[in-house]
């Protein structure tokens, strides 16, 4: 039986959208998959050292809220001073009594079990990034080196 490969192009860099690409990345490689993770744009803020992500509901229709206000806060809470902070404290409250791992720790797992990460070095230019605020355990490139690993991948996803 051949090996799996399995390619990943995190994008987003808000605490939501930080699950799937390191939940995914990590199953994959408990399941033996050779998995390659490719952090673009603001999906970086995944990798920097002192994570600080919150919860955006702009843009996020599909954010379940109590007491159906799922129907209008969306849109709405984003220009309420402040809501952002109580939501993400809100979500990662949720997070923690669900038992559900930190993202901090959902990264740990991934780079214990050999996960390679590769930070977009046009995109930490184009940013003016520091490398020393990125975790050390990363390796740098660019398109060309996501294309050659998706190339051989068995699964690519964009997330």
């Amino acid at each position: 039986m051949s090996e799996k490969n399995l390619t990943i192009i995190a994008s987003k860099g808000t605490l939501d959208w930080a699950y799937p690409p390191f939940i995914l990345s990590s199953t994959a490689a408990a399941l033996g998959y050779n998995v390659t993770m490719f952090f673009t744009f603001y999906g970086l803020q995944l990798l920097k050292k002192n994570l600080s992500l919150s919860v955006s509901p702009l843009g996020n229709p599909g954010m379940p809220m109590p007491m159906s206000m799922d129907k209008w806060f969306p849109v709405l809470g984003t220009a309420i001073p402040g809501m952002q902070t109580m939501m993400t404290g809100m979500m990662k409250n949720t997070i923690r009594s669900k038992g559900v791992a930190s993202v901090a720790e959902l990264r740990d797992l991934c780079l214990e079990a050999d996960v390679k990460m590769i930070g977009c070095q046009m995109t930490i230019d184009l940013f003016d990034m520091k490398h020393e605020d990125l975790i050390d355990e990363i390796d740098l490139g660019g398109a060309a080196t996501w294309l050659n690993q998706a190339s051989d991948s068995d699964i690519n996803l964009f997330i």
